[in-house]
């Protein structure tokens, strides 16, 4: 009643591999990288929107609907110092029209929208609605915060 250990006898294909022959795969798993994959689409798909507007603006309140975004779209902004931004870049006194000049246009302008805080002078945001139009842009879209409040 002995026992042999590692001798002869059958092995059938057992040999050195241990449990059941099983070898290294050999073959991507690609579970994981498609989990990761999904989780980034959806923070990216959660901040887009709020990346849109890069210049920190205290907009005011209105009932008026939102507009639809469109692709090409220029964005200028006006803070509560009066300083003026063409998307995310600050401008000098003046140069927001010969910016707007040299921009490429097709056989219709790009949307504009106007964000301006709202303590901000009507004359300093009527001031820049000039210089937009002296740039051709006859369309200007206000920005503001929508609410349901009454007032």
């Amino acid at each position: 009643m002995a026992m042999s250990v590692g001798g002869g006898g059958s092995s059938r294909g057992r040999g050195r591999r241990g449990r059941g022959g099983r070898t290294a795969m050999s073959e991507i798993n690609v579970t994981p990288f498609v989990d990761v994959m999904l989780v980034l689409l959806i923070i990216f798909m959660v901040t887009a929107p709020m990346l849109a507007a890069g210049v920190p603006v205290d907009l005011p309140d209105s009932k008026a609907d939102p507009l639809d975004q469109q692709q090409d779209q220029i964005t200028v902004s006006i803070d509560a110092q009066g300083g003026v931004f063409l998307d995310d870049e600050q401008l000098a006194p003046g140069e927001l029209t010969d910016r707007l000049a040299g921009l490429q246009r097709g056989e219709k302008p790009p949307l504009v929208t106007l964000r301006a805080d709202r303590v901000l002078d009507w004359g300093r945001v009527a001031a820049v609605m000039g210089e937009l139009n002296a740039a051709g842009f006859k369309s200007i879209s206000l920005v503001t915060n929508s609410s349901s409040a009454p007032q």
